[in-house]
């Protein structure tokens, strides 16, 4: 079995107060790199290999666009998304399974009920239930297909760790990170997901955060077509007063969220944070990275204490608010 990092390797990084007293507190690893991509501060265990889980989808993302896969704007945004399965997610994802000629049969994704809840709340009251197009990866996953497609790839079995699509991302995962794969963990959505080190994850991420769409590398013009599409359509990477949404609508911060308390963030200086809780609970880690890049000059204070009194980081006792989830810095 790899090994993961330990408690006694980790730092504090955000406590939960009530009424003046630390009820809890989250601790784990931290990387905050430089426009230019140098470390500037490390928190913990940088260096031990960590599921980025939904933290990938922009390297799978743009996997999938140096094959090829005709993906642009909102369906771009879509394919790196973790969104929140409203009807208007759920009409970008059956835009590209149309692209494909696919419907949502092809979809291998597990059934979900949306995240959002108005559009459970609608779905209860039509009486439908939980579906793959409602499943918070399925633009991802209708990404995939429309990839295989594109290429003449088998479509059926396009979540194998060795079909064509999944070694695409491989290699491309691996040529950002500057480290060979050597863990592949199947995600909560049946997709392969590589086991990394937090600093590798940073490097890759700051590497499209920084990549310009006038480059002379294809690979470097799709990372910057991706974050223009993010940034454009920020509704797309997660969903109505969610983190990612939020983050990129107030900071214009380049940021992706996943399970396990999984966050990556780059500021528009090119300044760049990776982070995981260790209990895995993301309820802190925006606003921990946000922090972070406050701290290291590349977000401005009154922007981010702007997105944390939106972030839902509020506790309550009896109705009313008697303490906050904050960072520990």
């Amino acid at each position: 079995m790899p090994e993961t990092f330990a408690a006694n390797s980790a730092v504090q990084l955000a406590v939960v107060e009530r009424s003046g007293f630390v009820e809890s507190r989250h601790v784990g690893s931290a990387i905050v790199l430089s426009p230019d991509g140098e470390i500037r501060e490390r928190l913990g265990d940088v260096d031990t290999a960590i599921l980025p889980r939904s933290s990938l989808k922009p390297v799978q993302a743009l996997a999938m666009l140096a094959a090829g896969a005709p993906l642009a704007g909102e369906r771009l945004g879509m394919a790196t998304a973790s969104h929140s399965g409203t009807d208007r997610h759920v009409a970008v994802v059956r835009e590209i399974l149309q692209e494909a000629g696919l419907d949502e049969s092809a979809l291998r994704c597990p059934p979900a009920w949306p995240g959002d809840t108005g559009a459970r709340d609608a779905l209860v009251r039509a009486g439908s239930g939980p579906s793959p197009v409602r499943m918070n990866c399925s633009g991802k996953h209708a990404a995939m297909l429309l990839t295989c497609v594109t290429n003449g790839w088998p479509v059926e079995s396009y979540l194998d760790p060795e079909h064509p699509l999944q070694v695409q991302i491989r290699e491309v995962t691996e040529r950002l990170t500057g480290q060979r794969v050597a863990t592949i963990a199947i995600d909560g959505c049946g997709a392969p997901v590589f086991a990394m080190s937090l600093s590798a994850l940073a490097k890759a991420i700051h590497r499209i955060g920084t990549s310009s769409e006038r480059s002379p590398f294809a690979l470097h013009r799709g990372a910057g077509a991706l974050v223009r599409a993010v940034k454009e359509n920020p509704w797309t990477i997660d969903g109505p007063a969610r983190a990612d949404t939020l983050a990129t609508s107030r900071l214009d911060v380049f940021t992706k969220g996943g399970a396990e308390g999984v966050v990556v963030m780059v500021a528009p200086d090119g300044s760049t944070v990776a982070l995981k809780m260790l209990d895995g609970s993301g309820r802190a880690s925006t606003a921990v990275a946000a922090m972070l890049l406050e701290r290291a000059g590349a977000l401005g204070s009154e922007d981010v204490a702007a997105l944390l009194a939106e972030l839902p980081l509020r506790v309550t006792g009896g109705g009313v608010d008697v303490g906050v989830i904050r960072p520990a810095f």
